[in-house]
């Protein structure tokens, strides 16, 4: 398999660092200051796919907006998802460095204030029972973390989770992730993972009722025993998949049926990308043990959570977490900022409003523009599928369409290869998403003229 192949047999989102497209963008961007930087640090750090060799270095991020040694500057669509509240918000940065000056560090044999204050505001946005957190440097931590408590409390060691999701890059997190991406290469994973079709609005099973997906989890669970966990992403965020509120409600009702323990992953979605506070509260259920993470530290300092409801509090015989980070001040004043921040600038309804407005400005691109496929969102989260004229995935395109984008000034993540997956920060003004989606449009044109 040739280089080329491989990444379109495996590519699930990003950018490729090897192909035509890349080249010609490093040919771009190497003659200048950023370009030596680029070098030094393909020199130093491991390569990996979607990250070193990397696109472009970095002077400054404000706003909505990141700005390059080589010039250019982007409206970030991407973020890594850390960035719902924007690059160097004041807000948040005032509420750290306060912090910075009184209490910077706390050992784990202690707590403080602001963590305290901090887990009491999480829980208070949460459903009653969800009131037991641990905090944690990272998303992927907490994954580790919910998988360790659903052992604890079932005494069941197996879980199930969905093709095509992705949960964290550690090894028991790609485990129970199921992008193909992570698992090359690494020989056995953790053992008892089950992985079941996740819920696709146009995937392999098409003409299938959406229950369809929310039975297949019934079927497993009447094979398979000691079940404990099913691992799963409330909305699937590389590429939007939005189940139903009846699969939701089904699933629940499984879960409940075989004693199985519902831990949903909001690690980037939470925090207002959906238009509530947690993508959950759309479908009207109740996890059993929420995952959080990334914009939760304000886009500025590593920080993420479990909740647990308190009838899981029984595990204080052994060590859950015991991350040296576990309390920490900075970032519990930044989730504390970033909570605040959400309520009093009403972040939710802004978010609501701006979800009509984007879908109108992206249905009006699909009408011209023949090779816009699917479109689908919520909130300020949403996926535009490039297609062919036979309705099949166009890699070339998209490829070429997001290195367009970037030179001029529009950064995004695709997601398999095909779908252009777009969250800008919330707090972005409707100037600036007309923006985008006009640069999109102009992109789109003249990407198809040229072939």
């Amino acid at each position: 398999m040739t280089g080329n192949e491989f990444d379109k047999a495996f590519r699930c989102e990003g950018d490729v660092n090897f192909s035509e497209q890349r080249e010609s963008w490093n040919k771009k961007v190497s003659p200048t200051r950023a370009g030596e930087t680029l070098l030094d640090d393909s020199r130093y750090f491991l390569h990996q796919a979607l990250s070193t060799p990397c696109l472009d270095t970095l002077d400054n991020a404000e706003g909505i907006y990141l700005y390059a040694q080589s010039g250019e500057k982007y409206m970030d669509f991407h973020g890594n998802n850390v960035h719902q509240l924007g690059y160097k918000n004041p807000y948040i940065l005032e509420r750290i460095k306060k912090q910075m000056d009184i209490l910077p560090f706390c050992p784990r044999r202690y707590t403080n204030q602001v963590a305290v204050d901090c887990a009491k505001e999480l829980t208070s946005l949460l459903p009653e029972e969800m009131n037991r957190v641990l905090f944690m440097p990272g998303g992927t931590l907490a994954i580790g973390t919910a998988l360790k408590l659903a052992r604890y409390v079932t005494g069941k060691f197996r879980v199930i989770s969905a093709w095509d999701s992705f949960h964290g890059a550690s090894l028991d997190a790609i485990s129970v992730g199921g992008e193909a991406q992570f698992h090359q290469g690494m020989g056995p994973l953790l053992p008892g993972v089950e992985h079941i079709p996740p819920y696709e609005s146009k995937g392999i099973f098409q003409g299938k009722d959406e229950l369809f997906y929310a039975d297949y989890l019934e079927y497993v669970l009447q094979k398979e025993s000691d079940v404990g966990a099913f691992v799963i992403e409330t909305i699937r965020n590389t590429d939007v998949q939005i189940p139903s509120k009846a699969y939701w409600k089904r699933i629940r009702e499984i879960c409940d049926k075989y004693g199985v323990m519902l831990i949903l992953d909001e690690i980037p979605i939470a925090f207002g990308r959906t238009g509530k506070m947690f993508a959950f509260e759309h479908f009207d259920i109740e996890p059993d043990i929420l995952c959080l993470g990334k914009g939760m530290g304000g886009g500025i300092f590593p920080m993420a959570a479990i909740v647990a409801k308190d009838r899981y509090n029984i595990a204080s015989q052994i060590s859950l977490g015991h991350y040296t980070h576990e309390k920490s001040p900075l970032g519990c004043a930044a989730a504390m900022a970033v909570m605040n921040y959400i309520q009093e600038y009403d972040i939710l309804a802004k978010v609501e409003r701006d979800a009509v407005y984007m879908r109108s400005l992206l249905m009006d691109l699909k009408t011209r523009h023949k090779c816009v496929g699917d479109i689908r969102g919520i909130g300020l989260l949403w996926a535009v599928d490039l297609t062919r004229e036979d309705g099949s995935p166009d890699l070339e395109l998209a490829e070429r369409v997001l290195y367009a984008c970037l030179r001029r000034g529009l950064s995004f993540k695709i997601s398999k290869g095909y779908t252009i997956q777009l969250s800008p920060p919330l707090i972005i003004e409707r100037e600036q998403l007309a923006e985008a989606i006009h640069i999109l449009d102009e992109v789109l044109d003249s990407c198809q003229k040229d072939r």
